[in-house]
């Protein structure tokens, strides 16, 4: 989820489980949504490890931005990169699953058949870095920190009524509402915190405050610990010797460097000219242009730097990227306005001029799983549909979505007539070359990007829309800038997008839901409030079987779809890499996750050949 920047969005109800009969409650080592968790009780280990990868070496990695804090739950500020190597959750996923989790710092779990409750078993063996246990009640503690501190986990975890120590070493979430499938590996998701320490003494003396933000280290339970830094330019990560989870088996063949290395640069520009200078090691690579003129430099030629594509990460995972107009703001109240903009992002220009063909055009709000919808809702997707019919669009019973094509001239004039169209039926009027809403006021607004990355994407959407009569200015902020003011709102239009992972649920009011609309923190960025798809929402977490959650997910994107909330853009469904070469992997990756730098590791033979890292 987009809770921070060390936590994942959702894996999965816990269901189909191996159990374990203790006392009056059925334990569970691990669960999936789908099917039965692949590892059983008291498995030794993943099977995509190397548990004889040799330890040591450095990798160093980059991010965009900084950071000012290393508390990991106040909203506010920009959290340090990484933290997920200091701090731990109960519950971890597998890499070669989905909607899979595995008991962590909780070794089992328990809930009854209707979801009201989960409790979680703490494992015995679970110690935070300066030696002292991880406690039941470390869990509660940080629980209810999290949802006084950060509005956003408070909505996330909203339909928890209480956190409790029940019994010796068991922690139980009870929930206002059965029913709810997802609930119990949400929590499974909470990052615990040690409370003995947050509530002493810090090296100054004064007492410390989870309430404010701190560049103190923190401690931890996880695999590393915080070594040296830089504020907000760079971060070591050391590898801690006396891991209590070093010999567990979710750990066996994992997190094998000695140290984990962050950069941090203000922009794209500068962080790509850092990795060809060698001064971090690994480069998720985010532009086609890029990918195909630019990797000419000499560490290239001589193969000391690896170009690849991997498609692991896509198979676990759906997406929605594009331009999101503010509905806080009134001019995009407007249903008519959100679909003529559709017809002037030319996609297949873009595709030919930039893209090299590497791309596709996005459809869904689901694309690339089997949540996307397609064709004319039938079967238990249109009963669902049918059910809330007051509610939802008229449009969605009988229009199928459709990009529009354009990529030459002729087309692309034949989809500004459309919009044109579009907007007149609306009461837009042109004012010489100023188009008006049909209250006379002008439709002006600015585009803001994250960087200078999208700039030439945005300006040919520009163009078009210019066309159109509409005054549209382009501004490009650094990172920091970029994320104060999506918290704040304050923006038009921004271009972003949003992960899917294989078991929608919980997250979904998080993304779309009326209540996120007005949280700061929300990734309801662009302000949704529509009583059809809360409703829609609410049908998809309490699906009661695989089925129903696929229909009514479908149902949700046609749905949204109708409403015009995106300009789509378009994805690449495999990740382009460029690595220099001083690390090995297993010879078979998991199935879903590269795995870098998790169960990677420095591989002494290839360093020597590549040269020294620049540290």
């Amino acid at each position: 989820m987009h809770l921070a920047k060390f936590a994942s969005l959702a894996f999965a109800a816990l269901v189909a489980l191996s159990p374990a009969i203790a006392q009056d409650k059925v334990w569970h080592h691990g669960g999936s949504l789908i099917g039965e968790p692949k590892y059983p009780e008291g498995f030794k280990q993943f099977d995509y490890v190397n548990p004889d990868a040799p330890v040591g070496g450095m990798v160093r990695l980059s991010d965009m931005g900084g950071f000012d804090t290393f508390n990991p739950i106040l909203p506010e500020g920009e959290v340090a990169t990484g933290l997920g190597l200091v701090y731990e959750t109960l519950t971890s996923p597998s890499l070669d699953e989905t909607s899979t989790a595995y008991g962590n710092l909780a070794e089992a779990f328990s809930y009854p058949d209707d979801y009201s409750s989960v409790t979680f078993r703490m494992n015995p063996r679970a110690k935070w870095a300066d030696g002292e246990p991880v406690t039941a009640e470390d869990a509660v503690w940080s629980f209810n920190k999290a949802i006084e501190l950060s509005p956003n986990q408070a909505n996330y975890y909203a339909n928890v009524k209480s956190a409790e120590v029940t019994a010796p070493g068991e922690v139980t979430f009870t929930f206002d509402q059965t029913g709810n499938r997802e609930l119990p590996q949400i929590m499974g998701q909470l990052l615990v915190l040690p409370q003995h320490w947050w509530e002493g003494t810090g090296p100054d003396g004064k007492p410390r405050d989870i309430g404010r933000s701190t560049l103190e280290p923190p401690l931890g339970s996880g695999p590393y610990k915080l070594g040296s830094f830089s504020a907000g330019r760079s971060i070591n990560y050391e590898r801690d010797p006396n891991y209590w989870g070093l010999t567990e088996p979710f750990n066996i063949g994992q997190n094998n460097f000695q140290t984990i290395r962050y950069e941090f640069f203000r922009d794209t520009t500068a962080q790509f000219e850092g990795f060809k200078g060698d001064e971090f090691d690994w480069w998720d690579e985010n532009l086609a242009l890029r990918w195909q003129n630019d990797y000419n430099f000499p560490a290239v030629q001589e193969g000391r730097v690896i170009k690849e594509t991997f498609e692991n990460p896509y198979r676990s995972s759906g997406v929605m990227v594009g331009f999101v107009p503010n509905l806080r703001k009134p001019m995009f109240q407007s249903q008519a306005l959100r679909e003529a903009m559709l017809y002037a992002f030319d996609f297949e220009e873009l595709d030919k001029l930039r893209f090299f063909g590497q791309y596709d055009r996005i459809n869904s709000f689901f694309y690339g799983t089997e949540f996307a919808s397609s064709g004319l809702p039938e079967g238990e997707e249109l009963e669902i549909l049918n059910s809330i019919k007051d509610k939802v669009p008229a449009s969605v019973f009988t229009t199928e979505y459709k990009n529009p094509v354009n990529g030459d001239p002729t087309k692309l004039r034949q989809s500004l007539r459309t919009a044109n169209e579009i907007l007149t039926k609306a009461g837009y009027t042109l004012n010489g070359n100023q188009l008006v809403d049909p209250s006379g006021q002008p439709v002006a607004f600015e585009i803001l990007l994250n960087g200078p990355t999208i700039e030439p994407i945005a300006a040919a959407f520009q163009t078009n829309l210019k066309r159109l009569g509409m005054n549209v200015s382009i501004r490009s902020v650094d990172s920091p800038q970029y994320i104060e003011r999506v918290q704040n709102r304050d923006f038009d239009m921004i271009y972003t997008g949003w992960s899917q992972s294989l078991s929608p649920g919980n997250e979904q009011r998080f993304f779309w839901g009326s209540a996120s609309a007005d949280q700061a923190d929300s990734s309801n960025y662009a302000g949704i409030k529509d009583p059809g798809i809360d409703a829609l929402i609410d049908k998809i977490i309490f699906a009661d079987d695989r089925e129903t959650l696929i229909a009514t997910t479908r149902a949700l994107d046609r749905v949204l779809l109708a409403h015009n909330f995106v300009t789509p853009s378009y994805t690449l469904r495999r990740a382009r890499i460029a690595r220099w070469d001083r690390f090995s992997h297993p010879d078979e990756l998991p199935e879903f996750s590269i795995g870098f730098p998790t169960i990677w590791w420095w591989d002494e033979a290839k360093a020597a050949k590549t040269g020294a890292a620049k540290n």
